[in-house]
């Protein structure tokens, strides 16, 4: 093993959902550490993208694909070779829109079935380079989100996807693992964050009594796409601050 087992130099990383939030404290994260990073969003150019938006995207590639559209994703630039493919994905609807079918199914499409198709698609180039995919689900994996079914269902789908490709594409030679963050402020989260009340409700949750930081993620993702994690299979890290050890 390599003494910095953490450099990434000569290795590319794609990180769909890396244009803010938890996927870009990872994208520059592995930048840092000399990968080639590409990463997916939404917005027409990286230009539309400001860092008050927790949206940092210097030094990486940008690329304009919509998970909630298959065809896009059958239409994104493929690769020969990819080191590390990490699934950051996510949305979610509030108002209890998720308890109507419309608000479930935008839901599940991206958080769920867009992970599996970004799986499948980069199967051979992470097959190629022997690489790590890590899927980002949420802690809403283990416990009730009384308000937003779609989402721990979604994020219950995600923990258990990773078990199954793990063991399905070992074979392969990809190590599949994932990552169930807590509360990290963020776009998504912005509902919580921006209401003092249901603040100092999530910080007294938390047994540290604060929020993580995308960069907190990132180190879990560093790590699990290491030499240092090359005995790890289908195991999701949660990195939470304690919060699910209440």
């Amino acid at each position: 093993m390599s003494q910095n087992a953490l450099d990434f130099t000569g290795k590319t990383v794609l990180i769909v959902g890396g244009s803010s939030g938890i996927g870009n404290g990872m994208a520059q994260a592995f930048r840092a550490h000399g990968a080639e990073v590409h990463v997916w969003g939404t917005r027409a150019s990286a230009a539309e993208y400001d860092a008050g938006e927790g949206s940092d995207l210097t030094g990486l590639t940008y690329h304009c694909v919509d998970v909630s559209k298959p065809d896009q994703i059958d239409a994104a630039a493929s690769m020969d070779r990819l080191d590390v493919l990490i699934l950051c994905q996510g949305i979610v609807r509030y108002d209890r829109a998720e308890f109507a079918r419309e608000g479930w199914r935008d839901v599940l499409d991206v958080n769920l079935t867009s992970v599996m198709d970004c799986a499948r698609k980069y199967h051979p180039a992470l097959s190629a380079a022997q690489g790590s995919l890590i899927i980002v689900s949420s802690t809403a994996a283990f416990h009730a989100t009384v308000g937003n079914p779609a989402y721990g269902a979604s994020k219950a789908g995600a923990a258990a996807l990773t078990k199954s490709l793990a063991s399905a594409w070992a074979r392969d030679n990809i190590r599949v693992n994932g990552i169930a963050p807590g509360y990290v402020k963020t776009k998504m989260t912005a509902v919580t964050f921006d209401d003092e009340k249901r603040t100092d409700h999530v910080l007294r949750s938390i047994p540290l009594r604060r929020t993580g930081e995308p960069s907190e993620l990132a180190g879990a993702a560093l790590f699990l796409a290491s030499p240092l994690a090359s005995y790890i299979l289908g195991q999701t890290i949660i990195v939470d601050g304690g919060l699910t050890l209440n």
